[in-house]
């Protein structure tokens, strides 16, 4: 775990907050997902999480964040998504509802490395809780639906936006934060500031058109 992380849940702990609800979470376990906008590029050095039991989940997701990376530079990587979708990552099986969600994260095109925690809101978690009727039209159904999925999008500049999500559910924006520059760069300086190759597609877009700063 890194000391960021940890300086921020001490921070946290000796405020003597509590958000914990004593309402039980109505699923199993809640899921965790990264996009990047087409050609963007981003690489999850390493996402933590902390739940409303004040519980750790270090390493909750890492990796690449879902992309899409059309031929010929054919794709439009600017602005938000009108529905937002789930993104590429994981269940975070174990845990209670989130309380901040920590990551740390390389964006390849600038490149530079990005660090920020995600607080989620007792009234988000509210939402997450919220079973409501929904028409699945993959099946034909009517189900009770939960957005149990929280979504982060990542975007040069060290910009997330955040919404919470759920089968056949539409996306509910819940927050956006601006992450800080990390100066000790990829791999917390360990790399000697080599950061992972961008893939071809996506150097040649951004050679091309470059990154759109102020789209986002």
């Amino acid at each position: 775990m890194s000391n960021f992380l940890r300086t921020t849940i001490c921070a946290f702990l000796l405020s003597g907050c509590t958000y914990a609800n004593s309402e039980p979470m109505p699923y199993k376990s809640w899921r965790l997902g990264f996009s990047a906008p087409n050609y963007m590029e981003v690489w999850i050095e390493s996402a933590d999480v902390v739940d409303i039991q004040d519980q750790v989940y270090p390493r909750a997701m890492s990796g690449a964040a879902s992309i899409l990376t059309p031929p010929n530079s054919s794709g439009d990587p600017r602005g938000w998504p009108k529905r937002a979708g789930w993104g590429k990552g994981k269940y975070v099986t174990g845990a209670d509802l989130p309380k901040q969600i920590y990551v740390r994260w390389q964006s390849l095109v600038e490149p530079q490395t990005y660090q920020m925690v995600i607080n989620i809101s007792e009234a988000t978690r509210e939402v997450m809780r919220r079973g409501e009727k929904v028409f699945c039209s993959a099946d034909g159904k009517w189900i009770t639906g939960y957005r149990e999925a929280v979504a982060v999008r990542l975007v040069p500049g060290g910009i997330a936006k955040v919404w919470v999500t759920g089968p056949c559910m539409p996306p509910i924006e819940v927050t956006t934060v601006k992450a800080v520059i990390d100066p000790r760069g990829p791999y917390e300086g360990k790399s000697g500031g080599h950061y992972r190759p961008l893939s071809a597609v996506s150097k040649a877009y951004v050679e091309k058109f470059g990154v759109p700063y102020g789209s986002w």
